[in-house]
């Protein structure tokens, strides 16, 4: 459970999923994986929840994704571990990692920062091998505009 292993976690998340290699991703992630998109919203002084999902209903969203009408331009996310917590007795680590995505437009290809936020995981190390038990972004970025389905 070294940090280095860690960091490789959080990273690796984030090449799976700018290739699009969703089975890849839920590969690396426990059979109890809880994933949401939260905000703080200060008109209304209250924390929102916009994706909540265990791991069969991430299977569902990205299984979904074809039939959605979305904007197809990619994301790219780049992610910075910033704190690592080990629990040996409990065989996991918390992780904050800085988040930063960025979108290229199709049609022109200009790349413009798109989300702001944190991701905070829980890594479980079962039979020395992590995986991802929980991920929450908190996003900065409230206004994402419309058609854009896939996970951070």
């Amino acid at each position: 459970m070294d940090r280095t292993t860690i960091q490789d976690m959080v990273y690796q998340t984030c090449l799976l999923l700018d290739d699009k290699n969703f089975d890849a991703f839920l590969d690396l992630c426990d059979e109890g994986f809880r994933y949401s998109i939260t905000t703080h919203s200060p008109e209304i002084r209250k924390d929102m929840i916009w994706l909540d999902h265990d791991k069969k209903g991430m299977q569902n969203l990205f299984t979904q994704l074809p039939r959605h009408n979305s904007d197809h331009s990619p994301i790219t996310r780049h992610a910075i571990v910033y704190k690592v917590d080990v629990d040996e007795g409990r065989k996991e680590a918390d992780v904050v990692s800085a988040l930063q995505v960025y979108k290229t437009d199709l049609d022109g290809g200009a790349t413009a920062l798109f989300a702001v936020g944190k991701y905070v995981d829980t890594i479980r190390f079962e039979g020395g091998k992590p995986k991802l038990a929980k991920r929450v972004v908190k996003l900065d970025t409230r206004m994402l505009g419309i058609g854009y389905h896939i996970p951070f």
